[in-house]
């Protein structure tokens, strides 16, 4: 039986589990609620339990563009909080977490040490952003759109997805209208349907066949994190 709906949380040690455990808040965060901004003091720790926190560069022309995400499987800012102290990324969430006090969390750390999970998934997010670098730059939006989805609804395990389509386009860094151009024929396929403010997945195989290349690499580079 699991210990937490967040992976990472749920492949500690028992003994780690048990001394974390009674010191997480579990938090309902409104759709877009930011919760970390880069270069800000980091004051907790969030191990999202459904729904996901994308990490974001704000632009000065106005753009924002997603780097990585982070779902049940992963933590915002644990590593950067044990070294660091402040916030690498603009982190953006819908969904429920467990929250934990940096102070604690670094208390922890140095009575249990279980640092190296929190730096294996440091490492993880780190080739998530270099591989989303090269696909923003190499793949068509729909094959993106595709990709972004499924990863979105690994991360939330769920195939409903609470998201607007100017908010997906801003995580693509694509012009609004062309979600409409591109989700149309998607809807048309079968694939998914959307509505104000959701979008629901239909048919995952149709969807990885048009994904790129970067759904399956970004997945196994998590599933070599967690079997470590």
């Amino acid at each position: 039986m699991a210990k937490s709906p967040n992976r990472l949380l749920d492949s500690l040690p028992a003994n780690a589990f048990s001394a974390i455990s009674p010191h997480l808040k579990i938090v309902e965060l409104k759709f877009g609620e930011v919760v970390a901004e880069a270069g800000s003091p980091i004051r907790q720790v969030y191990f999202p339990y459904s729904g996901a926190i994308s990490l974001v560069v704000d632009l000065d022309v106005g753009m924002m563009i997603e780097t990585a995400m982070v779902g049940h499987d992963g933590v915002l800012n644990a590593a950067s909080a044990l070294d660091g102290k402040v916030s690498l990324n603009k982190g953006i969430n819908a969904g429920s977490a467990g929250t934990l006090e940096v102070n604690r969390l670094r208390r922890l750390a140095n009575e249990l040490e279980p640092c190296a999970l929190l730096i294996r998934h440091e490492q993880v997010l780190f080739a998530q952003s270099q591989q989303s670098a090269a696909c923003n730059a190499s793949h068509s939006v729909e094959a993106r759109m595709c990709r972004w989805l499924l990863y979105m609804r690994d991360l939330a395990g769920s195939d409903d997805l609470m998201l607007t389509q100017e908010f997906l386009a801003q995580m693509l860094s694509v012009r609004r209208p062309s979600m409409s151009i591109v989700a149309s024929p998607l809807q048309k396929a079968g694939l998914i349907k959307y509505s104000r403010g959701r979008i629901r997945v239909l048919d995952v195989k149709g969807l990885q066949k048009r994904a790129c290349e970067c759904y399956g690499t970004v997945k196994a580079h998590y599933q070599r994190l967690l079997s470590s």
